[in-house]
């Protein structure tokens, strides 16, 4: 009984150090993501994306019901009237009844049932950098966390949130339609002996799959939005994390709402537009805190480079190198041509001891040199 007892033991001791580094790992990430959100100023970047979507709520409306005026005859007079009635809805709850019914309702009734050629071509366009300024400042702040703003040029990455708003227009005129027909309206576009199957399949999936839709969607804005492009699936937790934050609070939001409609009239009747302010803050608190989730992963755990990247470096390293031999060939160049020249000695006027002493002759240090005694008379050669 001992030894199952020890084997236990030791495995639990093995087991030990293996969950103390998961948790220190989770702490690590959770210290590591607070610290570069609250660096990065989260909630000022929250409230600025805040305030450019709903700036921006206007001109996309615009253009996109416009593009659904459109297309109204392909989608059929149900699908046109179900989208018109969701738009009502949620107008209903955000401005007052007079301006739902004296400017929005007449607005969208002329844009979905005509489709004018010039609101799509004069507004649509005029409202094209208004409407992109909400990703403009999501594009931003993605960059802001990853520590990449700076590297895209300024104007293209203005012109570059132009277009992923562009893109993001064309999925909601796709996206839309299907779900304000929501999962009871929708069997009836298939064939009558598929409606009970499709029935049941939508009362289960349909909001698991808009959600999941969402959460793809996000990680692909994660990985598109930055200039050094990370693998698609290290967007995916920060894109989970954004979706459990944004539900969460709107979950408080209800809260707060159901709370303060009964305090009295005056704050019953501003819940509306707070909440409405509310309800963007937080879907820009939620992304922009999905960023710095990843950014906090890639910090802890980086990503292998991918195919392209390798591609890219090798191809950095090799002009690197290129361009080290060539400094090194110009270099050596210059020191060639910039050599001083040595004058060669001549035999007759140069050499030792003709005109100056050897070189090498001996001194002595702070003492006369003696001069030669003269050869004694009868030494000398007779004239």
């Amino acid at each position: 009984m001992n030894e199952p007892d020890a084997g236990r033991e030791g495995g639990g001791a093995d087991a030990s150090p293996a969950r103390r580094a998961e948790r220190k790992g989770a702490r690590r990430l959770l210290g590591r993501t607070l610290s570069k959100a609250w660096d990065g100023n989260i909630f000022s970047e929250a409230a600025e994306a805040a305030f450019w979507q709903t700036l921006s709520l206007p001109p996309l409306l615009l253009g996109l019901l416009g593009s659904l005026g459109f297309i109204g005859d392909w989608l059929g007079d149900a699908v046109v009237r179900a989208v018109h009635d969701k738009i009502i809805a949620f107008s209903d709850t955000v401005f007052s009844d007079s301006v739902v019914r004296q400017i929005i309702e007449p607005t969208v009734d002329d844009i979905l049932t005509t489709g004018k050629g010039e609101i799509v071509s004069v507004g649509f366009l005029i409202s094209l950098w208004a409407g992109s300024s909400a990703m403009s400042s999501f594009v931003d702040a993605i960059t802001v966390a990853h520590g990449q703003y700076g590297v895209r040029n300024e104007v293209w990455q203005r012109i570059f949130a132009l277009l992923l708003y562009l893109v993001s227009l064309v999925l909601l005129v796709i996206g839309l339609p299907i779900i304000a027909i929501g999962p009871d309206l929708l069997p009836e576009f298939f064939p009558p002996s598929w409606e009970p199957t499709i029935t049941s399949w939508l009362s289960i999936a349909y909001y698991p799959t808009v959600g999941l839709l969402l959460v793809l969607a996000l990680a692909t804005l994660y990985k598109l939005a930055l200039p050094r492009k990370l693998p698609w699936h290290r967007g995916l937790p920060g894109a989970m994390l954004a979706m459990v934050i944004f539900l969460l609070s709107s979950v408080g939001l209800r809260i707060y709402i159901g709370w303060i409609t009964t305090t009295g009239y005056t704050y019953g009747a501003l819940a509306t537009p707070i909440a409405f302010l509310l309800f963007t803050f937080f879907i820009g608190l939620a992304i922009v805190a999905g960023a710095y989730f990843n950014s906090a992963i890639q910090e802890l755990w980086p990503a292998r480079m991918t195919r392209r990247q390798r591609r890219k470096w090798r191809r950095l390293e090799m002009e690197r190198a290129s361009e080290r031999l060539r400094e090194e060939e110009n270099r050596g160049l210059w020191e060639r041509t910039t050599m001083p020249l040595r004058r060669p000695r001549r035999p007759g006027r140069d050499a030792p001891g003709v005109n100056g002493p050897a070189p090498d002759a001996p001194e002595q240090d702070g003492a006369p040199v003696a001069e030669p005694e003269p050869e004694p008379e009868s030494d000398r050669p007779p004239r």
